[in-house]
């Protein structure tokens, strides 16, 4: 014991500050000269109009994606390079946090430059940098409570318990998920140690800090009766039975699948290395964490960050590895990674060239289209008399196509939307003299909500132009002459979580 205290308690190698500071910024300015392709995610369009009705939670997320994206457009403007800023500079902390954590572990400068450029070039960190999303956020507050804990459990220093509990609570207004991280953590230190860290006073003062900073949304959620909990059992019961299909694959390709080697060795690393038994934990956490996924049937990205982990601690195994072997093939294996990573996760292609990375990230093809099923919104709009239009509504099925026209209707002459989906729902209802008529824009095979309204008929379709096949192509705009009862008491029925 006292031999494994000496080697965690040993000074760390000098930081590599330079060259991971040049690859960041070869990052921030690679995904910002892409910002401006394609368009708007329909989760970004969400993001903007969550951002106008600014709340301490909205019922399938914490406020701080939503303040981010409103700030950055107050700040830089109405584009998407200028909403993707605060997700490029976050994609970009978590590739210097990669490199600390290396450094942590042992890891030399060459060794902390590896990891970091190996996480830079990863397709789901590519991914969610280059779009604003709550993932990519979460990405960077995982990796920073991780990097804390190893700091924590390599010191034996409670006091690291303090900024753990900040960071956690400050994951818990970005996303509930990092409470997945903080119980696998946890029982894995409390399974395996040390357990000495686990004595520290400070571990309540961490735990009250994290309270503290998340209290707001806590509240706001046990005051509307906890709605993030529905819509997590509503992905489980839609999409669990597929997600827990697609879950061992998926570890495979998140980050590349010529990156597997590299991770299955840091696993192995934490697990048998004797100079790194104090962070054993952080080997049993992933596990601990995908058991709770699988459980929940949540999406396989969401143990990325531990993944991540991994990686970085196979990294000084696979600078032996090259020492012995050559780097021709590693590097060969780099270059290919990063090329098909690349197209898969960024907007490098014409957008009518999408259908093959669309079958490995449909995300991309979210991107292309907005303007167009706001253009056949303005077409079904104008099939309304001008003198029925002050009491005419535009009614959508999902968030996706509110947000589209709450960003690109005013310029078409369309009203704001409405949608009982996610948090539009809680905007409210139009008026009850509304009575009429309701442009429906929904996607093709969702017919059936037109069961709430009367005399419906087809007045435009949605082409984005680009035969991309994403969710909104071939969606239909359908006029209806009324509802079938008044709008405050059809809204319940037409509100929904997923």
């Amino acid at each position: 014991m006292d031999r494994e205290r000496g080697d965690a308690a040993r000074e760390l190698p000098r930081f590599a500050l330079g060259p991971v500071a040049g690859l960041a910024a070869v990052l921030a300015v690679a995904l910002t000269a892409l910002s401006g392709r394609y368009g708007y995610h329909r989760d970004e369009l969400y993001f903007l109009a969550a951002g106008d009705h600014p709340a301490w939670g909205y019922v399938d997320q914490p406020p701080l994606t939503p303040f981010l994206a409103r700030a950055a457009t107050e700040v830089l403007g109405d584009s998407t390079v200028g909403l993707r800023v605060p997700a490029t500079l976050a994609l970009v902390a978590a590739v210097v946090v990669v490199a600390l954590v290396a450094r942590e572990l042992g890891g030399d400068r060459r060794t902390q430059v590896l990891a970091a450029g190996l996480a830079a070039v990863s397709a789901q960190p590519l991914a969610v940098g280059h779009m604003l999303s709550t993932a990519g956020f979460d990405l960077l507050t995982w990796l920073v409570i991780c990097w804390l804990a190893l700091r924590l459990l390599r010191t034996g220093d409670g006091r690291w318990w303090l900024p753990i509990g900040l960071c956690v609570g400050a994951g818990l207004l970005n996303k509930y998920l990092v409470a997945l991280l903080v119980v696998a953590l946890l029982a894995a230190v409390l399974a395996v140690g040390p357990r000495r860290v686990l004595r520290s006073p400070w571990l309540l003062a961490g735990v009250a800090a994290a309270l503290v900073v998340a209290a707001p949304n806590l509240w706001w959620q046990a005051d509307h009766d906890w709605p993030q909990l529905t819509v997590a059992e509503g992905i489980g019961t839609d999409d669990g039975t597929e997600n827990r299909i697609l879950f061992v694959p998926e570890q495979l390709i998140y980050l590349s699948p010529l990156f597997v080697p590299v991770w299955v060795a840091g696993w192995l690393r934490l697990w048998r290395d004797p100079a790194l038994r104090w962070a054993r934990a952080t080997a049993v956490a992933y596990p601990l964490v995908c058991v709770m996924v699988l459980a929940l049937g949540g999406k396989g990205y969401y143990v990325v960050p531990l993944l991540l982990v991994l990686l970085v601690a196979g990294c000084e195994p696979a600078v032996r590895w090259a020492r012995r072997h050559g780097r021709t093939w590693p590097s060969a294996a780099v270059v290919v990674a990063v090329a098909i990573n690349t197209m898969v996760t960024l907007p490098v292609l014409p957008q009518s060239a999408l259908t093959v990375p669309m079958a490995l990230n449909k995300e991309q093809g979210e991107q292309v289209g907005w303007p167009a099923l706001a253009d056949a919104t303005a077409r079904g709009w104008s099939a309304i008399p001008a003198r029925e239009r002050a009491r005419a509504v535009v009614f959508t099925q999902n968030y996706g196509e509110a947000g589209a026209l709450d960003h690109y209707g005013p310029a078409r002459g369309l009203p704001r939307p409405r949608s009982g989906h996610m948090s539009y729902a809680d905007w409210g209802p139009p008026p009850d003299s509304a009575d009429g008529p309701v442009l429906v824009v929904r996607q093709e095979d969702a017919d059936g909500i037109e069961r709430y309204f009367t005399d419906c008929r087809q007045v435009a379709r949605v082409d984005n132009g680009h035969e991309v096949e994403n969710e909104e192509q071939g969606a239909a705009v359908v006029l209806c002459s009324g509802t079938t009862k008044p709008w405050s008491r059809l809204w319940p029925s037409l509100r929904h979580y997923y």
